[in-house]
């Protein structure tokens, strides 16, 4: 991730920020992931704005996960429990989507993505079991090693359940200052999931913070 000093991670109001975005790209490729993940708000700009057709015949869809692509070198996630994601291709970069439900999403949503290629998996009936996702992710592409990117709900939510081995944030010279949106982690409204981290690395970047901690499960 890559939050202010005061733990924001919404970059709309930061203006020019010499050297973030390539340092943060850099420090994510240190890692040599399989694959990386974000929830619905972040995908959107990504995913697009193609139309969901409705069918005509509508036979239910069996809530089965549906793989499109096994062979693709590395995989973009996204975690849309409700299905609003509007996907105009299965890749990103070269690089293969698969999007997270649970059963509720439409049968109209589910051959919409069977048309554009998108695969997905089932993340529980109404609520997505986060380990379970894992499991699935590691069994059918091979995903061993996730980055997780955010926003501070999904990041949370992986906190929660102690699903994070690693935190590692490029810390940008900006004090956000403001109140109400995301921060790094965004768990539960009041009391957090408290996780103790221990220090691993940090490295000065001009003026950015490469900072690294494992997380003490």
């Amino acid at each position: 991730m890559g939050p202010s000093i005061d733990g924001r991670i919404v970059t709309t109001n930061w203006g020019a920020v010499p050297g973030h975005t390539a340092e943060y790209e850099r420090t994510a490729q240190t890692f040599h992931a399989d694959a990386w993940i974000i929830g619905r708000v972040s995908m959107e700009p990504y995913a697009g704005n193609a139309r969901v057709p409705r069918r005509r015949v509508r036979p239910r869809i069996p809530r089965t996960d549906f793989i499109a692509a096994v062979d693709a070198k590395s995989y973009a996630i996204a975690i849309d429990p409700s299905g609003k994601l509007r996907w105009r291709s299965n890749m990103i970069d070269g690089e293969h989507a698969i999007t997270i439900l649970t059963q509720r999403v439409s049968n109209d949503y589910l051959a919409f993505l069977r048309s554009q290629g998108v695969s997905y998996l089932f993340g529980g009936r109404t609520t997505i079991d986060l380990e379970k996702v894992l499991r699935k992710l590691a069994r059918a592409f091979g995903i061993r090693r996730l980055l997780l990117e955010g926003g501070g709900k999904i990041n949370g939510s992986f906190l929660s359940a102690d699903l994070i081995d690693e935190l590692s944030v490029v810390i940008a010279p900006v004090a956000d200052g403001g109140t109400g949106t995301p921060t790094l982690f965004d768990a539960t409204p009041g009391r957090g999931p408290s996780r103790h981290l221990r220090l691993i690395s940090v490295q000065r970047r001009d003026d950015l913070v490469w900072l690294r901690y494992r997380v003490r499960h």
